[in-house]
C-alpha cells in the first residue's frame, strides 16, 4: 500500500548531507518538525520548520535531556491510521500525524573511542533518539523511518521519483535497517558497562564484508570486524576468508614476542607454525625460519616483529607466499615485494586493545572462552638434572610455539629454531614420530634439541622416542596419574624436564 507523505519530524546529531533531503520536503509541501541544533540548520537553509516545542507545549528540559518524550510526538508517530479510535484519540489531543521519522542517534561508539571520561560517554546515551526510531518501525505500515545518514541518498532519490509517496515494501526495509542500527547501539552500550562479564552473548559488528567466497569454493563468506584497525595493507589483493583465518593465527603468534626481546620470523601454513626462527635480524630470523621447513612455506602466511629490510625481501621474493606481515618496511623493500601485484603486504599497527574473549559456532550455539596467556605457570625442574641457560631459553621458546599449533602438538626447537613440529595428530606419540620425521626430512641434527608439549605425556613412550632422536630436554603441563612414568625415565637418562602447570590445547 502506497502512503503518501504529508509531514517529516527531523532530529539528527550529524547535519550533513540532510539538505538536499530538506530541500526535497520543502518542495513537496511537507510539513517539517524539528528540535534544536536540527531545527536551526532548516532555518539557516530559509525553509519553514515547526518547533517540536509547539507540540509538546514544554521546551527542552534537563540540558536537552527531555525534549520529544512527550504524546505528542509519540502519538504521531505510533498512531494507527487504519483503527478509528486511535484517529479519533490524535484529533481528540490534537496531535498531528508524523508520516517520516529521520533520527540518527547519539555518538556513543565514537565518543567511547576518544576518551575515559564517564560523565562524557553517559550523555552520549541516547534515549529520545532510540525510542523514535523504534515508533516509527514498528509503525512501519504508515510511517518511513531513517535512522543513519547512510539512507539519506537513497530517501531522497524516492521523494523526488516518487512525488513523497512510499510503498509497503519500501517502508518495512526502512524498519529493518532501523531495528539493526538500534540494536548495535544497544550492544555497544551493554559492552561499556558490562564487558565481556554480561549474562548474554552479545556481540554487533556493523561492518560486514563479503568474501569471494568461504573456506571452499561453494561457501559464502563474510567478515564482520574492522581491519584498518589492525593494519595499513600496502600492497595485494583483497583478503580471502582462509587468508584472514591465516592472518589470525601469524599475529597471535607474533604478539608473544615483544620487537625488543629478539628478532622473530614465522610462516604459518593452515593456522599452523611450520617455520620460525629468533635471531639478531629480520634476514637471518627470515633464513633459519625458512629452513625449518622450506616445502610447507610455498603458499604460506609470514609475519615479523621487525622492519624488512631490502636484503630480506630480495631473499623472501624467491618464494610464492600468500601474505607477508610486519610492523614496517624500508622503501627499498618494498619497492621489491611490490614487483607482484596480487601479493598481499600488510603493515601491523600498534597492538590493539585485548578483545578478551573468543568465540566459536558450535553446534547450535556459540563458545566463548578468555584468551590462551602466558607461556607458564610454574617451572618445575622434575627431571634428572637442571636446565642450562641455553636450554631453558629453547624450552620457553618451544613452549610458545607448541601454544601455536593444533594438538595434539609437539614443538621440537634448537638454538630458537622450529626444526621439527608434529600438529593436529590423534595421539601424542604420533605427533613425536611426525615432528622427528620433519626434522630428519630438513636435515637437522637433533642431538641436543629439547621438546615442547602442549599436554602431558600420559605414558613415557613419547619421551623415550624422542630421547633415542636426540632430544635432551623437555617441557610439558604435567597432570597425568602417570607423570612419574616420563618422569622416572628422564631421571633415569638425565634428562631435563620442566613441568609448567599450564596446558596448551588448540582444537
Amino acid at each position: 500500500m502506497n502512503k503518501k507523505i504529508q509531514s517529516a519530524l527531523i532530529s539528527v546529531f550529524y547535519k550533513d548531507g540532510l539538505e538536499p533531503i530538506v530541500k526535497e520536503l520543502s518542495r513537496l509541501g511537507i510539513t517539517i518538525y524539528s528540535t534544536g541544533g536540527t531545527q536551526k540548520f532548516i532555518e539557516d537553509l530559509g525553509i519553514q520548520v515547526v518547533p517540536v516545542e509547539q507540540l509538546t507545549t514544554y521546551p527542552s528540559i534537563l540540558g536537552g535531556r527531555v525534549k520529544t518524550l512527550h504524546p505528542s510526538v509519540f502519538g504521531g508517530i505510533l498512531g494507527r491510521r487504519n483503527l478509528e479510535s486511535d484517529v479519533q484519540e490524535m484529533a481528540e489531543y490534537k496531535i498531528p500525524e508524523i508520516d517520516l521519522v529521520i533520527v540518527d542517534l547519539y555518538p556513543f561508539e565514537e565518543t567511547l573511542a576518544n576518551t575515559n571520561e564517564e560523565k562524557l560517554i553517559i550523555e552520549k546515551i541516547d534515549i529520545g533518539g532510540p525510542s523514535m526510531i523504534r515508533a516509527a518501525a514498528k509503525n512501519f505500515k504508515d510511517v518511513v523511518v531513517i535512522a543513519a545518514k547512510k539512507d539519506y541518498a537513497v530517501l531522497e532519490e524516492l521523494l523526488r521519483t516518487q512525488n513523497g509517496e512510499t510503498t509497503i515494501e519500501q517502508r518495512k526495509s526502512f524498519a529493518a535497517k532501523a531495528f539493526e542500527i538500534v540494536a548495535h547501539y544497544d550492544v555497544a552500550i551493554s559492552a561499556y558497562f558490562n564487558g565481556n562479564n554480561g549474562e548474554y552473548f552479545l556481540q554487533s559488528v556493523n561492518t560486514p564484508k563479503a568474501m569471494r567466497y568461504g573456506e571452499n569454493p561453494h561457501q559464502t563468506g563474510t567478515f564482520y570486524g574492522k581491519l584498518d584497525e589492525l593494519f595499513n595493507q600496502l600492497n595485494g589483493k583483497e583478503l580471502s576468508y582462509n587468508n584472514l583465518v591465516d592472518v589470525d593465527a601469524a599475529v597471535q603468534l607474533i604478539h608473544e614476542f615483544p620487537q625488543e626481546a629478539a628478532t622473530v620470523f614465522a610462516i604459518i601454513k593452515h593456522t599452523n607454525v611450520c617455520g620460525v626462527a629468533a635471531r639478531a635480524s629480520v634476514s637471518e630470523a627470515w633464513k633459519d625460519a625458512l629452513a625449518g621447513d622450506a616445502e610447507s612455506a610455498f603458499g604460506g602466511v609470514l609475519v615479523t616483529n621487525g622492519t624488512v629490510d631490502e636484503a630480506t625481501a630480495h631473499a623472501i621474493n624467491e618464494i610464492f607466499f600468500e601474505v607477508l606481515i610486519a610492523p614496517a618496511f624500508d622503501e627499498a623493500a618494498l619497492n621489491i615485494l611490490k614487483s607482484k601485484k596480487n601479493r598481499i603486504l600488510l603493515q601491523l599497527k600498534p597492538q590493539a586493545s585485548d578483545p578478551g574473549l573468543q568465540a566459536k559456532s558450535v553446534l547450535n550455539g556459540v563458545l566463548t572462552q578468555g584468551q590462551d596467556k602466558g607461556n607458564y605457570t610454574e617451572w618445575k625442574e622434575a627431571g634428572g638434572r637442571q636446565t642450562t641457560a641455553a636450554e631453558k631459553a629453547d624450552l620457553e621458546f618451544a613452549n610458545i610455539i607448541c601454544k601455536h599449533l593444533k594438538s595434539n602438538a609437539i614443538a621440537l626447537v634448537k638454538n630458537r629454531q622450529l626444526v621439527g613440529k608434529g600438529a593436529g595428530q590423534t595421539s601424542r606419540v604420533d605427533a613425536v614420530r611426525h615432528a622427528i620425521e620433519k626434522a630428519k626430512q630438513f636435515g637437522f641434527d637433533l642431538a641436543g634439541a629439547v621438546l615442547a608439549s602442549d599436554a602431558f605425556f600420559p605414558f613415557n613412550d613419547s619421551v623415550q622416542i624422542a630421547h633415542e632422536a636426540g632430544i635432551v630436554a623437555f617441557i610439558q603441563p604435567g597432570g597425568s596419574i602417570r607423570d612419574k612414568d616420563s618422569i622416572e625415565y628422564a631421571q633415569q637418562h638425565n634428562l631435563a624436564m620442566v613441568l609448567t602447570g599450564m596446558r596448551h590445547f588448540k582444537h
